[in-house]
C-alpha cells in the first residue's frame, strides 16, 4: 500500500501539492469559525446527581445556587452611603436583565441573610446572582457583566467571582497563555529543525506539514460541532499536537530520504524507499497514538471526549500529510532538499573541519553506537539502576489526591482569584461556591420535619450554618426565620454553608456525613463537594477500562508490527515506568507545592483529575511513537542479519545485539531531536498562568524527554540485550497468525535465503 502511495506521489507531485494547497485553503476557511462554536465547559456528566440538582434549582427555585458574585469593597465600610449606593445600583442593573435570576445582596436581603453577606471586617459586601443558560452562555454573560460593572469609583471597588466568572477568566487566561506559548515554541522549533537538518529547505518541510494538519483538524472539529458538544480546550491540543506530530513524522521520512540519497539512490527511488520504510513507521506510530487518544471517548464528560475527537483528527491529518504530501514535495525538490545548508558557513566561521562523509553510512563510527554497546556490556546494573530510579521518582504518586479546580488555579493577580480568597477568609457563611445544596424534590410535609433535618445537618463537623424554609440553624440551634423561596409546589431545598474546602478529602468526608443524616424525603445533593464527588466517581469507574483498552491496543499494534510477544509487553512496562515517574514528579511539585514559588502557582493539596488521565493517553501514545521508530530500524537490521542453515535463517544473540546497536545508531539522533521538538512545544505550556495547564505541559515534557533518553537509549537496549533472541519470539499459533495478518512492508531482504543457497552470498 505504501509503495503504491509513494509511486502515485512521485508520478503526480505537482497535482498532489496543488490539491493539498486547495484543501488547506478550504479547510482553513471552513474551520476559521470553529472556535466560536466550541464550548467552554464539559467537566461534569449531565447525568450526575449534582447536575440534576443544578437544573432543578435553575428551573424551580429562581436560580437558588448563585454562579456570579460581585464583591463591593470600601475602606469606609459596607454601610457607608457611597458603598450602599453602588451596591443598590448593581442590584438594579442585574435585575433589569432577562438572563439573570435570583439577585440577592447585603443591602436588600432580610437581616438574617444579609448579615452573612457582609464580611467579618465590615468593609466588604456581596451581590449574588444566577446567570441562566448553559455553562458556556453563563460564562459569556459573566464576561460581559465584568466589563460593565467592575472597577473602582468614588473609593468603592467592585470585583467579580463565582463559578461562571472564574471559568470565564480561566478560559481567557488559557487562550492568552497558549497563544504566547505557540508564539515562542514555533520559532524555537524552527531553529532546532535547522540545527538538526542543517538545510533551511529541509527544516521548512515539517512546519508546512504541521500547518496543513492544523488547518485540516480545525475543519474536522467544526464538523463535530454540528453533531455534538466539543470543548474549546480541544482547540489548544489541535495546534500543539498538530505541530509536534507533523515535526515527528516529517523528521522520520525526510531523514530516511536523505539517508537513501547518501546511499546513492536517485530522488524518486529514494522517496519510495523512505515512504516504504519510515512511512510504515509513521503509519504504525499514528495508529498507536490515535488508539491511545480515542480511549478518551469512553468518558462521559465531553471535555475529555473532545480531546479524542481532536487528537484522532490531528494524528490522521499529520500522518496523511507526511505519507502523501511530503513525498510529492521531496520528489520535486530532489537533491535540493539539502540546499541552503547553514552548517557550511557556520563551520567556516568557527574553523571547524567538515564532518566525515562516511559517518552516516557507517553507524559503528557514531557516538550512539558506542553508547549502546557500553550499555549492553553493563546491561544488568544499567537496568537495575534505571528501574530503581523510575520507581523512586514515581513513589510520590502513591499519595496522590484528586479534586476539581476552583479560582486558585489562577494567579493571585486575577480579580476572581482575589475575590475567592476574600470569600474564604471573610465570609464563612456566604461562600456560595463552597456550599452544599440538598433538594427534596416533591416534598410537601411542612416545616416541622424540615426543621429537624436542618438541625441535624447543622451539627455535622465543619458546617457553619444551614438555611431552610423552617429557619436558619447553627450548631443545632434555630437562629432566625428561613429566607423565602426555599419551598414551592415542586419541593424544597436546604442550603448547607461550610468552612471545609469542598474539593479536598475533608470535603468528601463531610459530604458523606451529610448524606448519612436521615431526611424526611428522598434527597439529591448538589454544590461543589457533590460535583467533585460525582466527577471523581465517574472518572474512576471508567479509568480501569481506559487503561485496559490502551494496553490492549498497544499490544496488538506492536505485535502486528514486530511479530513478537515480548516486545509489546516490554514497551507497555517501560511506558508505565516513565509515566509513573512523571506522575510522581507532578504530585511532588503541584500537589505538595514544591517549586510553587518558581512556577508561580498555589498548591491546594490535590491535583485536577482530568489532567493525569489526559496526560496518560497523550504520553502513552507519544512514547509508543519513539518505540515504533526505534523498533522499526532494529527489526530491519535483525531481518537482514543471520545465516542460512539447511534453508532456514539462523540468528543469534550476537545478531540481536548488533541489530540493537545499529538500530539506535541509525535512529537515536532522530528520535532524540523529535523528542526535543515535542518538549519545546509541550514545555511552552509551563509558562501558562493556569496551574493545571502548567501541570500538563511540565508532565508531558518530562515524560517525552525521559522516554527518548533514559528509556529508548539505555533501559530498552539493556532489557533487549538481556532477553536476547527471545525478543523476537512468539508462540507458534501467534507466529502463524502474524505471518498471515501481520502488517508489513517488504522485509529487509525477502530473497536472502534463496541467494545464499544459490551461492551468490
Amino acid at each position: 500500500m505504501l509503495v503504491r502511495i509513494a509511486q502515485i506521489a512521485t508520478r503526480y507531485p505537482r497535482a498532489i501539492l496543488l490539491a493539498a494547497a486547495a484543501l488547506a485553503i478550504l479547510c482553513g476557511v471552513f474551520g476559521a469559525t470553529a472556535a466560536s462554536h466550541l464550548k467552554s465547559a464539559g467537566f461534569t456528566s449531565p447525568d450526575a446527581e449534582s447536575s440534576q440538582v443544578s437544573q432543578l434549582l435553575a428551573d424551580n427555585f429562581d436560580g437558588a445556587a448563585p454562579n456570579y458574585v460581585l464583591l463591593v469593597s470600601s475602606a469606609a465600610g459596607a454601610d457607608a452611603p457611597a458603598t450602599r449606593a453602588v451596591g443598590l445600583d448593581l442590584v438594579d442593573k442585574l435585575r433589569a436583565r432577562s438572563d439573570i435570576k435570583g439577585v440577592q445582596s447585603y443591602w436588600t436581603a432580610p437581616p438574617a441573610i444579609g448579615s452573612a453577606l457582609r464580611s467579618t471586617n465590615g468593609k466588604d459586601a456581596l451581590v449574588l446572582a444566577y446567570l441562566t443558560g448553559d455553562e458556556t452562555k453563563a460564562q459569556q454573560t459573566a464576561g460581559e457583566l465584568t466589563e460593565q460593572l467592575t472597577g473602582t469609583k468614588d473609593g468603592v471597588t467592585v470585583r467579580q467571582s463565582g463559578l461562571a466568572a472564574v471559568f470565564h477568566d480561566v478560559n481567557k487566561q488559557i487562550t492568552h497563555d497558549l497563544a504566547l506559548a505557540e508564539g515562542v515554541a514555533i520559532p524555537i522549533s524552527l531553529i532546532v529543525l535547522i540545527l538538526v537538518f542543517g538545510s533551511l529547505v529541509a527544516a521548512a518541510l515539517p512546519l508546512a506539514v504541521g500547518i496543513f494538519a492544523i488547518l485540516t483538524t480545525l475543519a474536522i472539529l467544526r464538523l463535530f460541532t454540528l453533531i455534538t458538544d466539543v470543548s474549546i480546550y480541544a482547540l489548544n491540543m489541535t495546534t500543539a499536537m498538530g505541530l509536534a506530530l507533523a515535526v515527528d513524522y516529517s523528521l522520520f521520512i525526510v531523514s530516511r530520504y536523505r539517508e537513501e540519497l547518501a546511499n546513492g539512490l536517485d530522488p524518486i527511488p529514494a522517496t519510495i524507499r523512505a515512504v516504504q520504510t519510515a512511512g510504515r513507521t509513521v503509519l504504525y506510530s499514528a495508529l498507536t497514538v490515535a488508539l491511545s487518544l480515542s480511549v478518551l471517548s469512553i468518558f462521559d464528560i465531553y471535555f475529555l471526549r473532545s480531546f479524542a475527537y481532536a487528537g484522532v483528527a490531528v494524528v490522521a491529518a499529520a500522518a496523511a500529510a507526511a505519507i502523501v504530501i511530503l513525498p510529492a514535495a521531496l520528489t520535486l525538490l530532489g537533491h535540493r532538499v539539502n540546499a541552503l545548508d547553514i552548517r557550511i558557513p557556520l563551520r567556516r566561521m568557527f574553523g571547524r573541519p567538515a564532518p566525515d562523509p562516511m559517518a552516516p553510512l557507517v553507524p559503528e563510527r557514531s557516538w550512539w553506537y558506542r553508547t549502546v554497546t557500553w550499555v549492553m556490556r553493563h546491561s544488568v546494573p544499567v537496568a537495575v539502576l534505571l528501574v530503581a530510579l523510575f520507581l523512586a521518582l514515581g513513589s510520590p504518586f502513591l499519595s496522590v489526591k484528586f479534586g476539581y479546580p476552583d479560582d486558585r488555579v489562577l494567579p493571585t493577580t486575577a480579580a476572581s482569584r482575589q475575590v475567592g480568597d476574600v470569600l474564604r477568609t471573610e465570609f464563612p457563611a456566604a461562600n456560595a461556591g463552597n456550599n452544599t445544596t440538598v433538594v427534596l424534590d416533591g416534598y410537601h410535609g411542612g416545616p416541622g420535619p424540615i426543621g429537624e433535618y436542618a438541625t441535624e445537618l447543622s451539627r455535622v463537623d465543619g458546617v457553619s450554618a444551614v438555611l431552610s424554609s423552617a429557619g436558619i440553624y447553627i450548631k443545632g440551634a434555630r437562629m432566625a426565620a428561613g429566607p423565602p423561596g426555599m419551598a414551592n409546589g415542586t419541593g424544597e431545598y436546604v442550603n448547607v454553608a461550610t468552612r471545609v474546602d469542598p474539593f479536598s478529602p475533608a470535603g468528601k468526608a463531610q459530604l458523606l456525613d451529610l448524606r448519612d443524616v436521615p431526611a424526611p424525603a428522598p434527597t439529591l445533593f448538589g454544590g461543589a463537594a457533590a460535583v467533585n464527588s460525582d466527577a471523581l466517581d465517574s472518572l474512576g469507574a471508567r479509568l480501569p477500562l481506559a487503561i485496559a483498552l490502551i494496553a490492549l491496543a498497544t499490544f496488538v499494534v506492536l505485535f502486528l508490527f514486530t511479530g513478537s510477544l515480548l516486545l509489546p509487553l516490554k514497551a507497555i512496562v517501560l511506558n508505565t515506568l516513565s509515566l509513573a515517574a512523571a506522575f510522581g514528579a507532578m504530585v511532588w511539585i503541584f500537589q505538595d507545592g514544591h517549586l510553587s514559588d518558581l512556577l508561580g502557582f498555589t498548591a491546594v493539596g490535590y491535583m485536577t483529575p482530568t489532567m493525569p488521565i489526559l496526560m496518560f493517553c497523550l504520553a502513552f501514545g507519544m512514547s509508543m511513537d519513539y518505540e515504533v521508530f526505534l523498533l522499526s530500524r532494529v527489526r530491519e537490521e535483525w531481518l537482514a542479519s543471520g545465516r542460512v542453515v539447511d534453508g532456514v535463517i539462523v540468528r543469534t544473540a550476537a545478531d540481536n545485539e548488533h541489530a540493537l546497536a545499529v538500530g539506535v545508531a541509525r535512529t537515536g539522533r532522530i528520535y532524540t531531536a523529535a523528542a526535543l521538538l515535542m518538549a519545546i512545544v509541550m514545555g511552552a505550556m509551563v509558562t501558562s498562568k493556569v496551574s493545571f495547564i502548567q501541570l500538563m505541559g511540565l508532565g508531558l515534557t518530562l515524560t517525552v524527554l525521559a522516554d527518548a533518553t533514559l528509556i529508548r537509549t539505555m533501559l530498552a537496549p539493556s532489557l533487549m540485550k538481556l532477553m536476547g533472541t527471545a525478543n523476537w519470539w512468539a508462540p507458534k499459533p501467534l507466529a502463524r497468525l502474524h505471518a498471515r495478518v501481520g502488517l508489513r512492508e517488504h522485509d529487509a531482504d525477502p530473497d536472502r535465503p534463496e541467494r545464499v543457497l544459490a551461492g551468490r552470498e
